[in-house]
């Protein structure tokens, strides 16, 4: 550890990168969506995290060694490899259907599931501030669709689709991130997710278009390499966030992440672009959001003693 770790000002600065860096996302990949097809954006994004990370890895000599995995090893790397393959591609087409501040409301449920599979797969006790955070967050859910719950409850029209998308995302995010966890004891977490970077952007190969990216306006080129390297750059920071202080603090500012993106989407629809349309959300649609963002918190600083840091990629990211 460096003499700089432990200092929770820094550790408060880069979660706010991170915070910010996934706040922005969303947007961004809604915008690429007018330019090209969920799953080749999807490899784009591997692609080129394959290459950084590797490279990075190559370098300091820390590749993984996949000879150490037994058969429970194997088993947990195709788990983790498919949950976060599911997360990538599921977040984007629900992001098709569904505005940015909606996609990263649900999304909220993808650390919670996570709560709940540590209870059931790996033994881990949930404290009763967590409990509180629960109840705070599915009546948030609610009170945010308020004024859809109507549609959504027949299952009809695209903000449907959208939720029942980004609902699969963050189940199989869930899987991921179990399936990572227990991966430790094999390979580092760098390790983990360089093979699965590789894997996904090999399988991912048949069902793209890359060849697609030489029709892309400069704006276009723009949006791709800046979704690219926002999840690389939000990694790094999450990961110095997570060295200098507390995971549950970490967790707990990164929960804002989706009142950013409503925020950004209201900067950016007033701006001549018509790249970004604002959230239609009424007042009581933004207390939802708060509520969501509260519980979610809660649920991250509740069980602060008793919980391991959670794997560093966050569900969609």
């Amino acid at each position: 550890m460096t003499t700089e770790a432990g200092n929770w000002r820094l550790g408060l600065f880069y979660a706010s990168v991170t915070t910010g860096a996934w706040g922005i996302l969303p947007i961004a990949l809604k915008a690429m969506l007018e330019y090209m097809d969920p799953i080749t954006i999807t490899w784009y994004r591997f692609l080129a995290a394959t290459l950084i990370a590797g490279g990075l890895l190559t370098l300091t000599g820390r590749l993984p060694r996949l000879r150490s995995l037994d058969r429970t090893g194997r088993i947990l790397l195709f788990i983790a490899i498919a949950g976060l393959l599911g997360n990538y591609v599921f977040y984007l087409l629900g992001l098709a259907y569904s505005s940015p501040g909606t996609t990263q409301v649900m999304i909220q449920l993808a650390p919670l599931f996570l709560l709940v599979g540590g209870i059931v797969f790996l033994g881990e006790s949930f404290a009763p501030l967590q409990w509180l955070g629960l109840a705070t967050l599915v009546g948030g859910m609610i009170v945010f669709f308020h004024d859809r719950l109507g549609q959504i409850s027949r299952l009809e029209g695209d903000l449907s689709k959208g939720m029942l998308l980004i609902l699969t995302a963050a189940v199989v995010w869930t899987a991921y991130a179990l399936a990572q966890k227990l991966l430790m004891r094999y390979l580092t977490a760098q390790g983990v997710l360089l093979v699965i970077y590789v894997t996904c952007t090999v399988a991912l190969m048949p069902f793209s278009a890359p060849a697609s990216a030489a029709n892309l306006t400069t704006w276009a080129w723009l949006l791709l390499v800046f979704c690219c390297l926002n999840t690389l750059i939000a990694y790094g920071a999450f990961a110095e966030a997570m060295r200098h202080w507390q995971a549950s603090r970490v967790s707990a500012v990164i929960s804002l992440s989706p009142l950013l993106t409503i925020l950004f989407a209201y900067i950016l629809g007033w701006l001549p672009t018509g790249y970004v349309n604002t959230e239609n959300l009424d007042a009581l649609s933004v207390v939802g959001a708060l509520l969501v963002v509260t519980g979610s918190a809660t649920c991250a600083l509740g069980g602060a003693r008793r919980r391991k840091p959670v794997p560093a990629v966050g569900p969609g990211t």
